[in-house]
């Protein structure tokens, strides 16, 4: 990759790690909530079985999307330190450059597309 390559890549990836930032606060901070918290009713208990059921799958989603977005913040921030580093683009196993064509498309890639296929049949 050229510089002018690697600079749209720093300036995605800025704007990646912000977007990420902002939709992990506003997860953060909508943990707690649920459907009485917005009605205004403050006892913190469900009156039915299908109440709890729905408070528990939303706090649910709620984990799941925070862990997500924040494994792709760490993924972000790792690639913005490789590309400081000087690092950005070479394969973390076999050490050869990482396709262009992979890293517009997925920028926090680590891996070269042959060495992430023997990652993902091996974990299996």
């Amino acid at each position: 990759m050229n510089k002018k390559d690697l600079k749209t890549v720093e300036k995605k990836l800025l704007e990646d790690r912000e977007r990420l930032l902002r939709e992990i606060n506003h997860l953060d901070r909508s943990f707690g909530e649920n459907i009485k918290d917005a009605s205004g009713d403050l006892s913190g208990y469900s009156f039915h079985m299908a109440d709890q059921g729905s408070d528990t799958f939303e706090r649910e989603m709620n984990h799941l999307r925070m862990t997500t977005e924040g494994r792709l913040l760490m993924d972000t921030v790792e690639a913005l330190r490789r590309l400081y580093r000087g690092e950005y683009g070479t394969c973390q196993t076999c050490e050869k450059k990482i396709g262009r064509e992979r890293l517009v498309a997925l920028p926090q890639a680590r891996l070269c597309l042959d060495c992430q296929v023997v990652q993902e049949r091996t974990s299996r």
